[in-house]
């Protein structure tokens, strides 16, 4: 029953930014905290941000600064908003409930050089 559809993706030029949305349903979303993970071809998947219920967040140091992650509890969506985008950057972007495993199918970031 839980379903997380990604959506804002694209091929930005470095430097650019995107903001990236998930809506999500099956769950009482405004209990739940909330994460963004990535993952680049050859490599690990990466957490990337969090948010808490009642909006605390953290960020991996690779994006500190530039990203940010927030939430709407009233339209059960996430966000991550992305500035200042770099080529390593590129990868497809996750949201999941946090330590959980309800994996949709992403939005591909692809930052050009």
């Amino acid at each position: 029953q839980v379903q997380l559809v990604e959506s804002g993706g694209g091929l930005v030029q470095a430097g650019g930014s995107l903001r990236l949305s998930c809506a999500a349903s099956g769950f009482i979303f405004r209990i739940i905290s909330m994460a963004w993970y990535r993952q680049a071809p050859g490599k690990q998947r990466e957490l990337v941000a969090t948010i808490t219920s009642t909006g605390s967040t953290n960020y991996a140091d690779s994006v500190k600064g530039r990203f940010t992650i927030s939430r709407d509890n009233a339209k059960n969506t996430v966000y991550l908003q992305m500035n200042s985008l770099k080529p390593e950057d590129t990868a497809v972007y996750y949201c999941n409930l946090l330590q959980r495993n309800y994996w949709g199918q992403g939005t591909q970031v692809t930052v050009s050089s």
